[in-house]
């Protein structure tokens, strides 16, 4: 099997791509990304010699690209992570979130119905729902983004329902919860509180961090998307979560805990526009199916914690300026 990896130099992407390899050594992976900041070949320095494995640096809101990678590779199945991910950077850049997550996603929707490709994937986020003060949202729940990022996606999700509907392609949409683990972008809050803490400067939480996100191991969403490579329905939704629910100030103080710090160390920031209360997914449709999260919120922060202790040669550059450097000459010239 053929599988397109789109943004497969980023976090998740990358954690994929490595999952993918290591289950089933007999699939060809192909990793199409256009290495933007967050998209760092070093997430992949232990695999990038793998037979099974191939890099194209390109963008998926190129067409020509797009095209010219399903018709000479002969995919078999697209799984776009590639996306503009980061709210704060939303609001800053719209048009940025727009063209990526907008228009390629309606560059790669056309290459599979130009070149039958046989399944595709898109990874996207419970943002698109809004927030929620009780309950759940289900896979029926309204699109109602707050952000250019979750409109973005939202953009991106319904494009896909309207080729499902109107050009029957073999289609799979997913909605997560929020991601952590390792190979995380030290921009989003679990991985820049850790690095901030070890580098013995503050979290920066926002206000008094009772915002409510729902959380799930990044290897956990690994299986998740595998197990709907293989056992999903097509032209299907599925939510994917862990049931695991915490406010941003109780994330803090595990944080905190576990490096054995105090709440001095926390430093409270004006909180960002139209940032939403609480997420949450009800993830019934696909755990029916067979699909259970099997990493534990605590212990998975531990690990995660682990790792960057372990590995500041990955995220000290990137945090230094030092990456952005050496990334603009090698690939960006």
């Amino acid at each position: 099997m053929n599988i397109l990896i789109t943004g497969g130099a980023g976090f998740a992407g990358s954690n994929f791509i490595r999952h993918i390899l290591k289950k089933y050594p007999d699939y060809k992976i192909i990793n199409l990304d256009k290495l933007t900041y967050a998209g760092n070949l070093d997430n992949l320095k232990d695999i990038e010699g793998n037979a099974s494995y191939e890099f194209i640096k390109g963008d998926i809101a190129d067409e020509r690209t797009v095209k010219k990678v399903l018709r000479f590779k002969k995919i078999d199945v697209v799984i776009n992570y590639a996306a503009e991910t980061h709210v704060d950077r939303s609001i800053l850049d719209p048009a940025a979130f727009v063209r990526t997550d907008v228009l390629g996603t309606h560059n790669l929707l056309e290459g599979v119905k130009e070149f039958a490709v046989g399944k595709y994937i898109q990874i996207s986020t419970d943002e698109v729902y809004g927030s929620i003060a009780k309950g759940k949202f289900t896979e029926e729940s309204p699109f109602r983004p707050n952000s250019p990022y979750s409109a973005s996606k939202a953009g991106g999700d319904l494009l896909c329902r309207s080729y499902i509907k109107t050009y029957n392609l073999p289609i799979i949409v997913t909605h997560a919860c929020n991601f952590y683990g390792p190979y995380q972008y030290p921009e989003k809050l679990i991985p820049l509180f850790i690095t901030n803490l070890l580098e013995d400067k503050k979290a920066p939480l926002y206000g008094e961090g009772k915002n409510i996100r729902e959380w799930i191991y990044v290897l956990d969403h690994c299986n998740a998307i595998d197990f709907l490579l293989h056992k999903g329905k097509l032209g299907q939704v599925y939510n994917i979560g862990s049931g695991v629910e915490k406010q941003n100030i109780q994330i803090t103080k595990l944080i905190l805990s576990e490096l054995g710090l105090g709440s001095k160390m926390i430093e409270q920031v004006k909180d960002r526009p139209g940032h939403d209360l609480r997420y949450a997914l009800d993830s019934s449709k696909i755990k029916k199916l067979g699909w259970q999260p099997e990493y534990k919120f605590e212990e998975a922060v531990r690990e995660t914690i682990r790792w960057y202790k372990n590995n500041d040669w990955w995220w000290k550059p990137l945090k230094s300026g030092e990456y952005l450097e050496y990334y603009k000459k090698q690939y960006l010239t």
